[in-house]
């Protein structure tokens, strides 16, 4: 979302309207709350985050067709924010909403990767991280489907499908962008040498992940991260691009640990909310 977003989630449904998510809580949600919780959260943040990323470039992408394409792929992942900050927030039982969780709370509160809160640059570069999380997401949602926790499935059910595009629309450009003229070449893959040490937090497993996938709620990351491993170096192939080295990265915003960029964007995602609290359209 950009600065003239709605002032809350639920305003955006004028807009999106994401299909409603009923699924009875399992039992494992019971059992698992605060674990859960912070779960869902990490979903839904980077989602939130990615989403108001690419809102940025609503009035500003090279071609009109590019700018509609990317704000709606900008809306279906404020959908699905919205249904996985509804549930985390049904999860806590602390009678906060989808609206107080994206808006109002602190950047290390936030667990969303850092990959997802980097600039974004040239359009070369937002078609770069575009790639590596689209890749991600799919990779996740379509093993999350068969999640023991029957809401959480029936969300990713719905994600899965909108992914599948995402990724489509995505490694399409960096397919057209890598293997163009020279420039354009030249820029991909300084976009991907930059970015590229933040992939290492997207499949790095953590207690929580641990515990998540023992609980049966999540897949396994080292599965998972073979899968998107995979699937990353075919579109870099087709692209011409050359896949960077991995290097050591630390650094995890899915922990709370962002960069400075996250602080500004949440300056301009949440002024309106903290300015005029419960402000509606």
């Amino acid at each position: 979302m950009s600065a003239s977003a709605p002032a809350s989630l639920a305003a955006a449904q004028s807009v999106t309207a994401p299909e409603s998510v009923s699924a009875p809580q399992s039992v494992a949600a019971a059992q698992v709350a605060p674990s859960l919780h912070r779960y869902l959260l990490r979903l839904g943040d980077l989602s939130l985050v990615l989403g108001h990323r690419l809102g940025e470039w609503v009035g500003h992408a090279p071609v009109l067709e590019e700018d509609l394409g990317l704000a709606n792929i900008a809306l279906d992942l404020i959908g699905q924010a919205r249904l996985l900050l509804a549930y985390a927030g049904e999860v806590e039982g602390r009678g906060r909403g989808e609206d107080d969780l994206a808006f109002l709370r602190q950047h290390v509160e936030y667990l969303n990767p850092t990959l997802a809160e980097q600039p974004n640059g040239d359009f070369g570069e937002t078609i770069v991280r575009q790639v590596l999380i689209d890749a991600f997401q799919l990779e996740l949602y379509e093993r999350l489907v068969s999640s023991s926790d029957e809401r959480l499935a029936a969300i990713a059910a719905k994600a899965v499908k909108e992914t599948r595009y995402h990724l489509r629309y995505s490694s399409s450009w960096l397919v057209r962008l890598g293997d163009g003229t020279a420039e354009s070449h030249a820029r991909a893959q300084a976009a991907l040498q930059r970015l590229w040490p933040y992939t290492v937090e997207l499949c790095e497993e953590d207690e929580l992940d641990r515990e998540m996938a023992e609980r049966g709620v999540a897949p396994r990351l080292a599965e998972l991260r073979n899968a998107w491993s995979g699937r990353i170096d075919e579109i870099l192939a087709e692209a011409t691009l050359e896949r960077p080295r991995d290097r050591p990265h630390t650094w995890f915003g899915k922990r709370g640990e962002h960069s400075e960029h996250l602080g500004y964007m949440l300056a301009e995602m949440q002024y309106l909310q903290r300015a005029y609290p419960g402000a509606r359209w």
